[in-house]
């Protein structure tokens, strides 16, 4: 809980509306979240989702508490690179590679788990050319999830579109392709998928995951990776009172690869990946109050943040949301809280109730570290710097940007001459 004071200094040093990352929140969620599986089972890794939230300081806080990096791009791969991650801590996923994403990885000894058939010559032509090392990766599995005819997977879709399908044979189609190198071993399996994150589906993912691992890959079985999804804790505005725990998730999971893994003389890897569960609830919006006006009786309080600063993704939750202020308390009333952007449908908070804001007070969304820094643009004003709570220190980890930062001059022409040549 932040105070109006506390607020204030804060905004001077931003001079703007801006984020504020909680380190202590962050280092809690991650070693909750690796106690949790590490108590169960020995060798596990948890692999950082970086497309959730790619700020680099809250990055790197999270490989200085052991993360690996978990990547889905060539910008996210050199990202981690360049904080210091070990190439063989990144795991490379994700639909879209390419040939030179491909080699890049393999040469500096990253696991990639392939995801399309337009992978493989890539990975075979590179291990043809270095016949004398070995290149070990995964594969990752498309499997059906249903249940009753009732699909678990996000949106209502009944087929996944990632990986290599199972039923229809091309899991063990890509195995066939990839063994005419021989120094290509595939010694595991990735079954990420995007669901309901319920319990049992990550209980029916590890299943699937092993007995295909056993199946297929026998004694090379190295490891299984279940991918990410996973519940963090959630604001009681989000009205679910009954989101699994990440003991719930461990013990599911944990239990499951001891039960169908208990015939191998060796332990596999264990590998997760988790993304919004570590950062969603340690980053909050802060906002300044602008104005405050009255239109045919319904009362509009405009801020210097927008819908896309704290919900760009518009998914249908409410985010917790607070009121910060320096008077006495003043009657309730019903408000709508609005954006600095000219749409019409930028609300932030619509038929609020409280104490009626003035000009100056400050809102503090909660709950905006999953997607937001990601997916927020630069529409019609910068991106909002974030400030990092670390100990007693109040650090800004990403500035305010300027109209240089923006729009590059390395980057964008912006001179058209007499002939009509761009320069």
């Amino acid at each position: 809980m932040y105070s109006y004071e506390q607020l204030e200094k804060w905004r001077s040093l931003c001079s703007s509306s801006f984020y504020v990352l909680d380190t202590v929140k962050l280092s809690e969620n991650y070693r909750r979240f690796q106690r949790a599986f590490t108590r169960r089972y020995e060798h596990v890794v948890v692999a950082y989702s970086y497309k959730t939230n790619y700020l680099p300081f809250l990055c790197q806080k999270l490989h200085q508490l052991g993360a690996h990096a978990e990547v889905v791009s060539r910008l996210e791969y050199e990202l981690a690179r360049k904080l210091g991650v070990d190439p063989a801590s990144i795991i490379f996923n994700g639909p879209l590679k390419t040939e030179a994403d491909i080699h890049l990885a393999l040469e500096q000894g990253s696991l990639i788990n392939l995801d399309s058939f337009s992978e493989i010559p890539w990975v075979v032509t590179y291990a043809k050319e270095y016949p004398e090392q070995t290149f070990r990766i995964g594969l990752r599995i498309n499997v059906d999830l249903a249940r009753g005819g009732v699909s678990p997977l996000q949106n209502g879709y009944e087929v996944s579109r990632f990986g290599f399908c199972v039923e229809n044979g091309n899991l063990e189609k890509a195995l066939s392709l990839l063994a005419v190198a021989p120094n290509v071993h595939v010694v595991g399996l990735h079954g990420h998928f995007s669901t309901n994150r319920s319990v049992g589906v990550y209980r029916q993912i590890t299943r699937h995951l092993c007995r295909l691992g056993k199946q297929l890959l026998g004694e090379r079985l190295a490891f299984i990776d279940i991918g990410g999804g996973f519940y963090g804790e959630l604001p009681t505005s989000f009205g679910m009172t009954a989101a699994p725990t990440f003991e719930e998730y461990a013990e599911a999971i944990t239990s499951v690869v001891k039960e169908e893994l208990a015939e191998l003389d060796y332990a596999p890897l264990l590998i997760l990946e988790p993304g919004i569960s570590l950062v969603a609830d340690a980053l909050d919006f802060v906002c300044q109050v602008i104005d405050v006006k009255e239109n045919r009786g319904e009362r509009f309080v405009l801020v210097d943040g927008s819908i896309h600063n704290v919900k760009p993704t518009m998914h249908a939750h409410s985010l917790p949301a607070r009121h910060v202020c320096n008077r006495k308390p003043v009657p309730e009333a019903s408000y709508h809280v609005v954006g600095y952007t000219c749409m019409e449908k930028d609300y932030l908070l619509q038929g609020y109730t409280g104490p009626l804001p003035d000009i100056g007070d400050y809102f503090v969304f909660g709950h905006v570290g999953a997607y937001t820094l990601v997916f927020n643009p630069p529409f019609i004003r910068e991106r909002p710097p974030v400030l990092a709570i670390d100990g007693n220190e109040a650090i800004i980890v990403r500035g305010k940007e300027t109209l240089q930062q923006f729009i590059p001059d390395s980057v964008y022409r912006f001179h058209v001459d007499k002939q009509g040549v761009v320069n």
